[in-house]
């Protein structure tokens, strides 16, 4: 391993076009056929019907999101260059997002038309203030799995947390295989981790580290004395920097970030295997712009959505969507052992007390 304290060259975020993201991650438009007057037609796929897919055009999408945003950028560009739509977006982490939602709800102000979170229990919590309105997307008819809750948001990809590197100050050799790994000693004071709390991406992890790893791996890891960050861009862009050497990381934030010459970073799939988290999707209730909103719901879920989110990293809900490569590393099967999902029910029972736990384990108060 290169010594920590080695001279490291810094990584600065603003160096990061969009244009050169995109040129890595872009998928080609070929085949979207938005003519005039008629339906949006995308591979093969009817995105809209004409009377839906011309009025959007007329529409400004107000998208909510708790999905990164760098990603949700290009994913957006995509939508926007294939149909014509823009979107305006406003992002937050979920804990925040879910707070904003609920405090616009209440007072009767809520700006959004869709809304993106990560996180079944905040879905849920929306739900019980009317936050959603039911809309079933037409590829539901065939995949009925995608719908929650009777059709008031859909299942759109999983994103999936595993350990990364900055690869000027560990080389391959050296890098963490496992998560026993990173509690051995081997990278103490050298660890990024997010927050027990930010999100379906922490609940998620949360669970994987007690029912997999054992019950004290939580002390286990703040034995080695990480440094805690809010969210999980701010730990991407940290590690990119060289302020940590390894950490728990987005598979999606690494590969976005690693463009050749400007973020060195890698990410390894571990022995234990990865912990993957749910991304959901739906309308709101006092929508103003219900057809941009069905057409960017459709999108979403649409093959050429669902290949979007494949290249930039993350699990398609659709199985006749190849699962990702990423940085040239093919990610486990779903079907494998190292894939650890958390269901909704689980979600539902186990979060609030893995939260609990989590904060006491690692001394940690906001």
């Amino acid at each position: 391993m290169a010594p920590f304290t080695s001279a490291k060259k810094r990584f600065a975020t603003k160096a990061i076009s969009a244009a050169l993201i995109l040129s890595a991650y872009a998928v080609m438009a070929h085949g979207a056929t938005p003519a005039a007057g008629g339906a949006l037609v995308i591979e093969g796929e009817t995105i809209a019907d004409s009377a839906t897919y011309q009025q959007a055009r007329q529409e400004t999408l107000r998208l909510y999101t708790g999905y990164v945003q760098s990603a949700e950028k290009i994913l957006i560009d995509r939508f926007t260059k294939d149909t014509g739509i823009k979107i305006s977006m406003i992002r937050l982490t979920p804990n925040q997002l879910a707070e904003r939602v609920l405090s616009e709800q209440g007072a009767g102000k809520l700006g959004a038309d869709v809304i993106r979170t990560s996180d079944y229990p905040i879905a849920q919590a929306m739900q019980r203030a009317g936050v959603w309105q039911k809309y079933l997307p037409p590829i539901i008819a065939d995949i009925p799995e995608l719908s929650l809750d009777q059709g008031l948001f859909n299942l759109t990809f999983d994103s999936v947390y595993s350990i990364g590197y900055n690869t000027q100050l560990v080389d391959k050799a050296s890098a963490p295989t496992s998560w026993a790994d990173m509690v051995s000693g081997k990278w103490k004071n050298k660890i990024g981790i997010v927050q027990g709390g930010s999100g379906g991406s922490t609940a998620a992890l949360n669970r994987f580290m007690l029912s997999k790893l054992g019950e004290d791996y939580f002390k286990k890891y703040a034995s080695q004395d990480p440094v805690i960050y809010n969210s999980l861009g701010q730990e991407a862009i940290a590690l990119a920097r060289g302020e940590v050497a390894v950490g728990t990381v987005k598979v999606s934030d690494i590969g976005v970030l690693a463009t050749k010459d400007k973020a060195p970073l890698m990410f390894v799939v571990p022995t234990e295997g990865v912990a993957v988290y749910d991304y959901y999707l739906g309308m709101t209730s006092s929508a103003k712009n219900v057809a941009a909103a069905k057409v960017f719901i459709n999108y979403n879920l649409s093959k050429r959505g669902q290949e979007v989110f494949s290249k930039l990293g993350e699990y398609p809900a659709r199985a006749d969507v190849a699962s990702p490569t990423v940085l040239g590393v093919t990610l486990p099967p779903i079907k494998s052992a190292q894939y650890f999902r958390m269901s909704t029910e689980d979600s539902m029972k186990y979060s609030k007390d893995d939260l609990a736990k989590w904060n006491t384990d690692f001394n940690f108060t906001k």
